[in-house]
């Protein structure tokens, strides 16, 4: 009898790290299409992109590809020694096949040698030889300025897992689905960050009812590996300014660590986790967050220290900086409160460049009322063309980066005495107030934040609404005599909570413009200035709740426990149960969410709130997919699940996935509003 083949333990570990690979299908076409030759096909594929991103892993997958038809030569760049002769010695195998694949990987430990292999050492290899060269850094711009290289080298920049495939390898994992959306959310996509949320997951048996929060043992890792051997305790000071900041510039940086800022932010724009836009730059978002969670463990007083400093330094800037930087500074100020329960909620924290933000120019006006008229009514666009004829100078439009008409406009008003009473109620219901409350005196003036028009998301967290809101506070704190603010909104309670948060009292009754509701939010000013008023405000969110009092994050009451409170896995049940009832009006009536803050406090019912949440689904990540799978198994039907698959054009398995993302999200969202009791928004 012949003896089987002995299998290597190597086998085993190589069919592991298979199963669990996704994505990277554009990553594996290029090389397939490298491999296939042809006119054009090129020579060198550089890939690069900061550690833990999964250049090493997409490198194993190229050798798998080819090894069956070419040999492939593997060289570790922590291994071989950065001299040309010992590279040489280690390539030799490749030089001498036919048609060989060479595969340079962590290319940033020999990064010394760039040159050398651009000038000397590629151009003399046998033209039917595929090189790939992986590691941290980009190649120097001096590939790109030589045309010679332009058909020969192809750049890769190896980015996050989409939120499809970065579910898809939690699932290869085994991570329990309750679990996964609060990984995804702390991971943002990066390969070894979702390696190492998913071990500590697996590792620590937590209740239901306490969420999952990245641990010491997480996050020092991950940095390690992301940052590298840093430079001395100066650059890792610089990259904690930048965790904090939503933007950092030179100037900000030579605020918080001094003359050094220059040289330290020069070696900070070049890193790998470090991107750049227009306006400054800001670190991969779980670069970002591990920052924050390593110092604030590590050290909680040097934290709180540089949040102090940055807060001060920032509103000493809106009040006295550039009015063109005005943005920027209030965006960076607001991002230290994005923790803040209200504040995080009613922001959407965009990458910065995808809006821009332009004082309104004449040549508008068509756009503008265009605008109104599409999220108001036809009625709205009266007082819209009043203030445009006579406060131009205070409106604002927002565009699209790259697009020349106006996604939104907003208007950010300061009337003379009695101004537009006439042509505005709501100008008339906001002269009405501040006269039942004393005259104003002589150089005093009252603000009106009159418009906040962007169709799409009319009046809801998105990147528009961030600089309408960021502008309001900026122009607030350079405000001088200021004796009233109001701030208009629609009348739908999604930003009652977040008004009180911001000490701005509702008018005793709406305001009906165009059929539509509005409130009025007012703040006397006349004792208080706006900048007190925040200093008071970041002292109550530092110091939290006083002492004997549960609080929420934001410094607000926590909610009080009653008949109706559930705890967290008694929650997450009947959501799951009103699901699956939706469909069945007598089932969801004897729901105990119909008893909940969501729908009582609301007036409500438990069946809109449902709905509304599918609806939501669609603006997270893999929205499109999570929101059809659930509007055909919630709302529509379908007589089996494998039929629902079938349907949408899905595997069975990934329509499963699909389900359990999308009913673990509409779960932690509702539990969200219940927590804060803030309604839910209409989409």
């Amino acid at each position: 009898m012949e003896t089987p083949p002995r299998g290597r333990i190597a086998d085993r570990i190589s069919a592991a790290r298979d199963q669990v690979f996704v994505g990277r299908e554009a990553e594996l076409r290029l090389l397939r299409d490298a491999l296939a030759g042809g006119p054009g096909a090129p020579s060198v594929l550089w890939v690069h992109g900061p550690g833990g991103i999964g250049k090493s892993a997409l490198i194993r997958q190229y050798a798998r590809m080819a090894a069956a038809d070419r040999t492939v030569v593997h060289i570790d760049g922590r291994v071989v020694p950065a001299a040309p002769e010992a590279f040489e010695t280690a390539a030799a195998t490749a030089v001498r096949a036919p048609r060989a694949l060479l595969l340079i990987d962590t290319f940033e430990y020999c990064q010394s040698l760039e040159g050398w292999l651009r000038d000397e050492f590629l151009p003399g290899l046998p033209a039917d030889i595929l090189v790939v060269v992986a590691g941290r850094h980009a190649p120097d711009v001096r590939w790109s300025a030589d045309p010679g290289w332009a058909d020969v080298l192809k750049v890769i920049a190896l980015g996050d897992l989409d939120a499809d495939e970065a579910a898809s390898f939690l699932e290869k994992r085994g991570v329990d689905p309750a679990r996964r959306e609060a990984l995804l959310a702390f991971a943002c996509g990066h390969p070894l960050a979702l390696v190492l949320a998913a071990h500590a997951s697996a590792a620590h048996d937590l209740p239901a009812s306490r969420p999952w929060e990245p641990a010491s043992e997480v996050v020092a890792p991950l940095l390690r590996n992301i940052l590298g051997e840093l430079p001395g305790p100066r650059h890792r000071l610089a990259l904690e300014v930048c965790a904090q900041a939503h933007l950092t510039t030179e100037s900000l940086l030579r605020a918080m660590v001094g003359d050094d800022a220059p040289e330290l932010f020069a070696w900070m724009r070049e890193q790998p986790y470090i991107d750049r836009c227009a306006e400054g730059v800001f670190p991969h978002d779980v670069v970002r967050e591990a920052l924050a969670a390593d110092l604030k463990w590590r050290d909680p007083e040097r934290f709180d220290q540089l949040y102090r400093r940055l807060h001060r330094h920032l509103v000493e800037r809106i009040g006295s900086g550039s009015r063109g930087r005005l943005l920027q500074d209030v965006g960076s100020l607001q991002f230290l409160y994005r923790g803040a329960g209200h504040m995080a909620q009613s922001h959407a924290w965009y990458t910065p460049g995808l809006v821009e933000d332009h004082p309104y120019d004449p040549s508008d006006e068509a756009d503008v009322l265009a605008l109104a008229e599409r999220a108001e009514g036809a009625d709205a666009a009266g007082p819209v063309r009043y203030w445009l004829g006579n406060r131009p100078q205070d409106f604002r439009v927002q565009r699209l980066r790259g697009r020349s008409a106006a996604t939104a406009f907003s208007a950010w008003l300061r009337p003379e005495p009695f101004q537009g009473r006439e042509h505005d109620p709501v100008a008339e219901a906001a002269w009405e107030h501040v006269a039942s409350h004393g005259p104003l005196t002589p150089g005093q003036h009252i603000v009106l934040g009159r418009f906040h028009v962007h169709p799409r998301h009319y009046q809801r967290p998105s990147p528009v609404m961030d600089l309408m809101l960021w502008r309001m506070l900026g122009e607030l704190l350079r405000d001088s005599g200021l004796a009233w603010s109001f701030i208009v909104l629609r009348d739908d309670g999604f930003w009652d909570a977040h008004m009180s948060f911001c000490d701005m009292a509702p008018l005793d009754r709406p305001v009906d413009v165009g059929g539509h509701p509005y409130r009025l939010f007012a703040h006397d000013w006349r004792d208080t200035s706006p900048g007190d008023w925040l200093a008071e405000k970041q002292r109550t969110l530092l110091a939290g709740p006083d002492d004997g009092e549960a609080g929420g994050p934001d410094g607000s009451s926590a909610p009080v426990p009653s008949a109706r409170t559930m705890t967290r896995p008694e929650f997450a049940a009947a959501v799951r149960s009103a699901l699956r009832d939706l469909r069945r009006p007598q089932a969801l009536e004897a729901n105990p969410l119909c008893r909940s803050r969501l729908v009582v406090e609301h007036g409500t019912t438990l069946r809109d709130v449902l709905v509304d949440a599918v609806a939501g689904l669609v603006t997270g990540r893999g929205g499109d997919k999570a929101h059809q799978v659930a509007s055909l198994a919630f709302l529509e039907g379908a007589p089996t699940q494998e039929a629902a698959a079938r349907r949408l054009g899905m595997p069975y398995s990934t329509y499963r996935r699909h389900l359990a993302i999308a009913a673990s999200r509409v779960e932690e969202t509702l539990w969200q509003h219940e927590c804060s009791g803030l309604p839910l928004p209409r989409p």
